[in-house]
């Protein structure tokens, strides 16, 4: 059995419009700063608090970040809605979750490179044991607790999932 590294994982490339234009490794995606997609999903327990993690140090993105969302990049042919719950039961590390909520799409441009971005929600009510390989930290927390996180400057928080928290929060406000 050959392994396939992170860097290997072929992805779909797409334009300004979401479009699939083409395929590479990710490393390659990565290293020429080609557009690709992404999820983020926010996991909240029964009680409401949001699941708040730090990445591992070997992640090829933004090691040893805090984040509010687990989620990751899509595998070539591989949809939005696929990939929510896949990314969400690897990272938590359970099975049986229920299919995430689609919320927005944006692009995000900045620290890190540029990708399409679908934010979604869900309710994991399960026993987590996160991925060994992905988080090397966690802890739920009240939405009060994590703005003070967010707004005290004491947490390195991934750029991309920074940027998504705060248009889920401005998402939510614009709703009531």
């Amino acid at each position: 059995m050959t392994l396939v590294s992170a860097a290997d994982e072929v992805l779909d490339v797409v334009d300004r419009d979401d479009r699939v234009v083409g395929q590479a490794p990710r490393g390659e995606v990565y290293a020429r700063g080609l557009l690709h997609r992404c999820v983020f999903v926010q996991a909240r327990d029964a009680q409401g608090r949001i699941f708040v993690h730090r990445r591992t140090a070997s992640k090829l993105v933004f090691p040893a970040h805090y984040d509010m969302f687990v989620g990751g990049v899509l595998g070539a042919g591989e949809s939005y809605a696929r990939a929510a719950l896949r990314e969400a039961e690897e990272e938590l590390g359970v099975r049986g979750l229920a299919q995430p909520e689609p919320l927005f799409k944006f692009l995000y441009e900045g620290p890190g490179g540029a990708w399409w971005s679908y934010v979604h929600e869900v309710r994991c009510e399960l026993p987590v044991a996160p991925q060994v390989s992905e988080v090397d930290w966690f802890t739920y927390l009240t939405q009060e607790e994590l703005d003070l996180r967010v707004g005290g400057g004491d947490w390195a928080w991934v750029p991309d999932g920074l940027e998504a928290y705060r248009r889920l929060r401005a998402h939510r406000e614009s709703r009531l």
